[in-house]
């Protein structure tokens, strides 16, 4: 049994997406290497804020069909690099409980050891539904900031916390929890809220506008689009929230979740994540996906088993679902809203069906995850939006037909084999361009 201490996953939890039936050799063995990345290593694997991925990784390549071996293999891979974890403080987690103490601690990573170790007590001892609704929904400092923090980091917490979520294993729920903890909160004050008032200012009847819309209609701003600029050193900190904080918050806003409107909206928001990233491209430079759009598709995912927790409130996962267009808008704004090139999705030819290409992401030589994580996305994502073809336009959704296994193809083919050129950071900046080759 899965406990805040012991990862245990077993064949039948096999999350929202799975391609077969699971083994228990790879059921064991997917444990043991999660178990031992747990207890041995930081959640950043360098001291410049770079994330730890093995638990999504593992998880992801495990429910894609690897073998025990090539989870072995490729955890040893992935290891090598990690940051060993650093010790505990027990008065300081002891310490925790207060309110005030607990967020003096918050936004250092040398306490994350302190946080997780206090998350494991709290989840064993009043379980995960009560730790979740009072740590990030109960509308106190403390829970809107640790909320805010979620989506810090370029949304890394909020993606642990949705494969703990997933695949109900409560230490991987504390992992996203810590990691919130030691991550900065400037998206909360500068951006997550402002938006929530604005949009909450302006009411109901202000006409409800679709992602893509609101894409549209940012595109043409060129106020918004100078102040996204190459070189900016933060994703957001020192480049659009600072140079048109007004402008971003004034469309973001725009984007609202009626309450009884939460399984369109989540197919909405994921369609709206692949649309942008696949579109993505430079006219004369060989195919490659963003990395940092990616990483709005790859949260996408977790919002299906979250809008399905039974012990979470209608308004506070509205409100989650609202804050992750809104991020989803900030981050491709950020990197200067490149024109989508629709075309070189619709054009571009299938030579591989999903199986292969889930096999050639999770035996990816040089990935740390987000090839496989990105591909299952997509997979998972045309099941999600296939009830609305019929009126997809209208709802704001622009990823149809065979677009998904044609990105699927773009994906894997785009990837090549070493790290450094897999993905393209900042589409939108053609110096980001500069390194790749023309078109074949």
């Amino acid at each position: 049994m899965a406990t805040p201490y012991k990862i245990r996953l077993a064949p039948a939890t096999n999350g929202v997406f799975s391609t077969s039936v699971l083994s228990d050799a790879s059921a064991k063995k997917i444990s043991e290497v999660l178990q031992d990345d747990m207890e041995n290593h930081h959640c950043y694997f360098n001291d410049r804020g770079f994330h730890n991925h093995i638990v999504h990784f593992m998880l992801t390549i495990w429910v894609l069909g690897a073998s025990p071996e090539t989870i072995q293999r490729q955890y040893e891979r992935e290891s090598h690099r990690q940051r060993p974890c650093l010790p505990r403080d027990e008065k300081v987690i002891s310490s925790l409980g207060d309110k005030q103490t607990f967020m003096g601690y918050m936004s250092k990573e040398v306490h994350y050891p302190n946080f997780l170790t206090f998350f494991q007590h709290e989840l064993a001892t009043k379980g995960v539904p009560s730790v979740l609704n009072e740590y990030l929904f109960s509308g106190d400092e403390r829970a809107e900031s640790m909320l805010s923090r979620m989506f810090g980091g370029l949304v890394h917490p909020i993606i642990n916390l949705g494969f703990g979520i997933e695949f109900q294993q409560p230490a991987i729920i504390a992992q996203g929890l810590a990691q919130a903890s030691v991550h900065s909160d400037y998206l909360g004050p500068l951006f997550l809220f402002p938006t929530e008032r604005v949009a909450e200012k302006a009411g109901t009847g202000r006409p409800r506008k679709t992602l893509v819309q609101l894409m549209d209609e940012m595109r043409v701003d060129e106020t918004l689009r100078a102040s996204a600029q190459f070189g900016d050193s933060s994703v957001f900190g020192d480049g659009i929230l600072q140079r048109a904080p007004e402008l971003v918050v004034k469309y973001c806003s725009q984007w609202t979740v009626p309450e009884d409107k939460l399984d369109e909206k989540l197919a909405e928001m994921t369609n709206a994540t692949i649309y942008f990233t696949a579109t993505a491209q430079h006219p004369e430079k060989e195919i490659k996906f963003d990395f940092f759009y990616i990483h709005a598709v790859n949260l996408s995912l977790f919002f299906k088993p979250i809008l399905d927790l039974p012990y979470l409130s209608i308004h506070s996962k509205a409100r989650l679902l609202e804050m992750k267009g809104r991020v989803d808008l900030l981050i491709w704004a950020s990197r200067k809203m490149p024109e989508p090139r629709i075309d070189d999705v619709k054009n571009y030819p299938i030579h591989m069906g999903w199986p292969e290409i889930f096999a050639k992401s999770y035996t990816h030589p040089s990935d740390d995850g987000h090839l496989s994580k990105f591909v299952r996305t997509v997979a998972h994502a045309q099941n999600l939006c296939c009830k609305y073809e019929a009126d997809a336009e209208e709802r704001g959704m622009r990823v149809t037909g065979d677009m998904w296994l044609k990105i699927g193809n773009m994906a894997v083919d785009s990837a090549g084999e070493v790290s450094g050129n897999m993905w393209v950071r900042g589409s939108g900046f053609s110096e980001s361009w500069d390194k790749f080759g023309p078109r074949s």
